[in-house]
């Protein structure tokens, strides 16, 4: 079985923690049983090697997401990258066309495609083998998960069932796609179930519909595939293969089963009222406060608030007002000022305009031991850093030296650089220049001896 895992979002719903390079999926704020925190998207991959589904797993995401995947993941999947943003049927396509065509996989390999961040429980993941015994047996050609819903919910679809059909396997009749509260109430009487937006088919089943739209030839590589991309329409796969499938099922499930994307539904599953540098006082009921700056936070008698801080911004926000926030939010903070990368992590310190016309901006950057930044020159600022932790080796025009804690290096602008760290790395970037993005970087090959 291959199992491709959807991560995309554009980060807005858990501001100021989330943004367009970490969404919500990725924050670690959930709790593990030995009390270390884990984030979404690395709490369902345990989960997926605990139900013992599966070792083949690809992420499919958009490139801005791929730093903070290695970070969090390492090796531990597969990532196919989409070009652009186009809907969940191009991604579930650019996938399966990876697994055909890279991982040599056959027509008859079982696929299941789902989110990377449900909260759910094992009896989810024992669903998802289900499933796949159903593709398997060729009870239909595409199969869904089916979620018992415990309230009428204008959030989720609908999968509507064939009447008299049993309890295992299910034939469907049609979809709704989130309706009104009131439709929401007459679709239950219909036994209807939450679409989970987990399907399963077989990887042949899904190139036919991928060959509608490009020819997949013997000789064609991923990398051309990718390439035509724009190719595929932005459309959702619900729209292009749920709805359309001539032969589709459902498997029900009364799992557990929740999206954590507020602050409303995820603060009901953090285990303590603080996460941080935070105190909350004894008037305080039902008050969350997730702190990720240094300076400390205090509050008291706030009943069902949720206050979370970062280099982003601060939010204070009555509870049940979380899911409105979007629409708020998402102009407020021009550049993401914490970002994970594939060599570590960086936090903007001050980012300040004068008078003159000078800009300037401060970061500070940490490097993991062993990793490396690429060799790099920027067109529009200069740089200073000073090194106040660890050792490493730093090249400048291709003339490598040891720099190490409480040293201080001089980049010009034009004038090629990279970095490497033999123990773990951190030193404060300022740059002066103009503009100052993270767009203005030239990159070219270097190999460390």
């Amino acid at each position: 079985m291959q199992l491709i895992l959807l991560s995309g979002g554009s980060g807005t719903r858990l501001w100021p923690l989330s943004n367009s390079a970490r969404s919500k999926q990725f924050l670690p704020l959930l709790e593990r049983e030995d009390g270390t925190m884990e984030s979404m998207i690395q709490r369902v991959i345990r989960q997926v090697r605990e139900a013992r589904l599966t070792d083949n797993i690809t992420l499919a995401t958009n490139a801005s997401q791929l730093d903070i995947i290695t970070n969090q993941l390492g090796d531990k999947v597969s990532v196919v990258t989409e070009p652009e943003r186009r809907d969940t049927f191009p991604a579930i396509a650019l996938a399966s066309t990876y697994l055909h065509l890279e991982k040599k996989c056959s027509d008859d390999e079982v696929v299941v495609v789902m989110p990377c961040d449900p909260y759910t429980g094992m009896d989810y993941f024992h669903a998802i083998a289900r499933m796949v015994k159903v593709v398997d047996d060729a009870e239909a050609d595409l199969v869904l998960m089916g979620v018992k819903p415990t309230y009428p919910s204008a959030k989720y679809g609908y999968i509507v069932p064939v009447a008299g059909e049993g309890s295992e396997v299910v034939k469907v009749e049609r979809f709704t796609e989130k309706p009104t509260v009131a439709v929401a109430e007459e679709l239950l009487k219909q036994n209807a179930y939450w679409n989970g937006g987990v399907f399963a088919f077989r990887l042949g089943y899904m190139m036919k519909i991928v060959g509608k739209y490009m020819n997949i030839g013997s000789g064609m590589s991923f990398t051309e595939v990718r390439s035509r991309y724009a190719e595929f329409p932005r459309i959702s796969f619900d729209y292009e293969v749920a709805e359309k499938a001539e032969s589709v099922a459902v498997v029900p499930t009364s799992c557990e089963w929740k999206d954590l994307g507020t602050w409303n539904t995820l603060t009901d599953e953090l285990h303590k009222p603080t996460i941080g540098n935070a105190v909350i006082g004894p008037k305080c009921v039902n008050t969350h406060v997730i702190n990720e700056l240094q300076h400390p936070i205090f509050v008291d008698g706030l009943t069902d608030v949720v206050v979370a801080a970062c280099p982003d911004g601060i939010l204070v926000c009555a509870k049940k007002e979380t899911e409105n926030i979007k629409k708020y939010v998402e102009n407020l903070t021009p550049r993401p000022m914490y970002e994970e990368r594939r060599w570590g992590t960086y936090r903007v310190l001050d980012d300040t305009r004068y008078a003159d016309g000078c800009h300037s901006l401060t970061k500070s950057l940490t490097v993991l031991p062993g990793k490396s930044l690429s060799y790099q020159l920027h067109h529009h600022r200069s740089e200073v850093w000073t090194f106040v932790e660890g050792e490493g080796i730093f090249v400048l025009d291709g003339v490598s030296r040891h720099v190490k804690a409480g040293d201080t290096v001089v980049i010009p602008v034009e004038h090629r650089h990279t970095l490497k760290a033999i123990t773990r790395l951190t030193f404060i970037e300022v740059q002066q220049g103009n503009p100052l993005i993270e767009e203005d970087i030239e990159r070219f090959e270097w190999n460390f001896e």
